[in-house]
């Protein structure tokens, strides 16, 4: 739970940001995006100074994962949720997010060198089962549906691009990187698209939103994210993608959208049982049933002290 209660909080955020995008349907798009993560870039390297976290410079391809987890988890993502929630209900946005694992499950361990975990492949169908109980399909229309989608590519290339930089850069470094370049592209979107001077009509409720998805949703839940990445893999931390639309039914409500109904309950337990069966893990080589062979297990065996001659015959061999 060390490793993976960070990307259950990170998850966590994610999920309450579809129900804040709603108050920016009618704000510049690109332009409000690109303060706030200006403004999540500036936390970031601050907080970093304050931690003496060394951020390590990209180069070569780095550049190109880099850019494309910013590309798609930050500009592509924010729009699709944006544009998305003005087609449909927050519920069909965030069930688009939970079915990432699915994804995760295979593509995420293949990146990484690795098969798929049979555990992991059967645990995110049942995820996604309950996110779909939680949220339902809720009120949409065919654009709706082609923003979920969206969505739901963004969700997967925010992590599996970051794979290839993450071992050398860091949940900090990857962090920051993709935030300023978001930052950048956003910038330029709103020089080019819609101009600076429609910033002014953006009222103080939107801005409030803005900073929380600044603070919250991008500056810490970016540093918890790619921490239980880090830590535990792609592939199961997908599952917690899950946690999601629990966290958007929980901040409906708080919204003043109702109670969840019993089927949001059942959601619940099935989203439950679907992260403590992925989640769980492996069984010790040990205890490996009859016919089950163990999976290999890479490690680096000491180096045996090279024995040599003795230079006389009181002198006993040594290493």
């Amino acid at each position: 739970m060390r490793d993976l209660a960070p990307g259950i909080a990170g998850m966590a955020l994610v999920g309450s940001s579809v129900t804040v995008s709603r108050s920016l349907v009618d704000a510049p798009l690109f332009g409000v995006q690109a303060v706030r993560y200006t403004m999540a870039a500036l936390l970031l390297f601050g907080l970093a100074r304050l931690a003496r976290v060394r951020i390590a410079a990209p180069r070569g391809r780095e550049w190109l994962w880099l850019a494309g987890v910013a590309a798609t988890g930050l500009v592509l993502f924010n729009v699709a949720v944006v544009r998305g929630v003005a087609h449909a209900e927050p519920a069909v946005i965030a069930v688009a997010v939970a079915c990432v694992p699915v994804l995760f499950g295979v593509l995420g361990p293949l990146m990484e060198g690795r098969r798929p975990s049979r555990r992991v492949l059967l645990a995110a169908p049942v995820v996604v089962a309950g996110a779909v109980l939680v949220e339902g399909t809720g009120r949409t229309d065919a654009a709706g549906v082609g923003w979920a989608a969206l969505a739901l590519g963004c969700e997967a290339g925010f992590t599996l691009l970051a794979v290839p930089v993450l071992r050398r850069h860091g949940a900090w470094g990857v962090s920051l990187h993709a935030v300023w370049m978001g930052a950048v592209m956003l910038a330029v979107l709103t020089v080019c698209v819609e101009g600076p001077a429609e910033l002014v009509s953006v009222s103080p409720r939107q801005w409030a939103a803005a900073g929380y998805l600044a603070v919250m949703v991008t500056a810490v839940a970016f540093l918890l994210w790619y921490r239980t990445v880090a830590a535990v893999g792609s592939g199961r931390a997908g599952l917690l993608t899950g946690v999601a639309p629990l966290a958007a039914a929980g901040a409906g409500a708080v919204t003043g959208g109702g109670v969840p109904g019993p089927a949001v309950w059942l959601g619940l337990a099935v989203v439950v049982a679907g992260l403590a069966a992925g989640l769980r893990p492996e069984r010790a080589p040990g205890r490996a049933s009859a016919g089950e062979r163990p999976a290999p297990v890479a490690a680096v065996a000491p180096i045996a002290p090279v024995a040599r001659k003795p230079r006389n015959a009181q002198e006993s061999a040594a290493p």
